[in-house]
């Protein structure tokens, strides 16, 4: 780490905390050379996602709408906010750790539908029945003959 003050690049680190959120690291540190002290922060670097629609275009991707899908299926069931935010959490992680700069929203929707499927049953076939586009009962159908 390269001293404010004077340039130099050797330091040593006099105390290391995390951040009150726990998404970064504070450092103090002091220059060998001058003897300065100053705080250096470190985080972790994420790549930024692109989900491709299937229209083609490309967008940011924004767990808080995966999140409004599945508080849609599972509106009126037994499913609690915490188990709400544990889907989304799993999913985000999915993403993240597949490294990733680019997914399809189809590949998403399937891991909304692998997640909804652990917890609720009708909150799946909700969320399926408007992800897949069923055009009638004969597919419909078939869904439920696979659970």
């Amino acid at each position: 780490m390269r001293c404010i003050y004077c340039g130099c690049e050797e330091s040593k680190v006099l105390d290391s905390r995390s951040t009150d959120e726990s998404n970064a690291i504070r450092r103090r540190r002091e220059c060998l050379k001058c003897g300065k002290r100053f705080t250096t922060y470190e985080t972790i670097e994420t790549t930024p996602v692109l989900v491709i629609k299937s229209d083609g275009s490309r967008q940011s991707f924004d767990p808080s709408k995966i999140k409004k899908g599945i508080i849609k299926a599972c509106e009126k069931r037994p499913v609690s906010a915490l188990q709400i935010e544990m889907m989304v959490t799993n999913i985000e992680k999915k993403i993240q750790n597949s490294m990733l700069q680019e997914i399809s929203s189809s590949q998403i929707g399937e891991m909304v539908m692998e997640e909804l499927k652990k917890v609720d049953d009708v909150a799946f076939v909700r969320f399926a029945s408007v992800y897949r586009k069923f055009a009638d009962v004969t597919s419909f159908k078939k869904l439920l003959d696979e659970m």
